[in-house]
């Protein structure tokens, strides 16, 4: 159930260059669930618009997230220290689990697919998941590693790094194919070059696969639709070929978005 409040920033770290982990106390902690993020309201009255920003880690009444400074707002959030209060809305979207819990068994081969960005909601999946579980993880350079330690504790993990200087030059599906990773069930998310390469992967191998979607949000609670993407069949609520990425998803089977 999600709702707004004013927070508290328990703790604030730069992870490397531009990227932020931040730990919030926040009644959304008691339903988060992998997969789903947070609306963070800026304190400038000039920034109207919440950022959305990705769910890390869930612990007993606290989240935490890790962003990248993408403009103003999150430039914004990332000046913010412990004790400072934080407006937030959440636990928003469909996770991971809205749909495949029970498809998870003890001998499930769970493959994780994070590039950029997209890595930091693979953590608390990775954690949540009672399977065997590998993770692919792509980043631009060793530079911009974040997550590692705590990935390897989670499943295990290969890299692929643009620039080859660690792990797989290439993506991560360079990577899945270097490595001669098998997976029963795959979960991604990542830039949209990415999900299309993870989408056509799993439709040639024949293996379910859910993908959350990125998108920039408004609203974040699917009034708006401002932030559509194209869906194989027609949506409900607007009747079109389109998906509420914050209300439908943000994470979908595969199958049911156009890419």
């Amino acid at each position: 159930m999600k709702i707004r409040e004013t927070a508290s920033v328990i703790s604030q770290e730069c992870l490397c260059d531009g990227i932020y982990s931040m730990v919030i106390a926040t009644k959304a902690a008691e339903s988060a669930q992998a997969g789903q993020f947070v609306m963070i309201y800026p304190g400038s009255a000039a920034r109207l618009l919440p950022r959305p920003i990705s769910i890390c880690e869930i612990s007993p009444g606290a989240v935490r997230i890790v962003y990248r400074i993408a403009g103003a707002g999150t430039e914004e959030m990332s000046h913010l220290r412990a004790g400072d209060p934080v407006e937030i809305l959440g636990p928003n979207g469909n996770g991971f689990f809205a749909a495949v819990r029970e498809d998870i068994r003890p001998d499930t081969k769970a493959l994780l697919l994070g590039g950029g960005i997209g890595i930091p909601p693979m953590l608390e999946l990775a954690k949540s998941l009672e399977c065997d579980v590998a993770i692919a993880a792509g980043y631009r350079s060793a530079d911009e590693m974040f997550l590692t330690r705590e990935l390897l504790a989670a499943g295990r993990l290969y890299v692929a790094t643009d620039d080859g200087s660690a792990g797989t030059r290439g993506t991560v599906m360079d990577a899945v194919r270097e490595n001669g990773i098998d997976a029963d069930i795959i979960f991604a998310c990542g830039p949209r070059p990415m999900l299309v390469a993870v989408k056509s992967y799993a439709a040639k191998k024949g293996i379910s696969a859910y993908l959350s979607m990125e998108e920039r949000m408004a609203c974040g609670i699917g009034a708006c639709l401002g932030c559509v993407c194209a869906s194989a069949g027609i949506d409900d609520h607007s009747k079109v070929k389109n998906k509420r990425v914050c209300a439908d998803g943000p994470v979908f089977p595969a199958s049911e978005v156009e890419l």
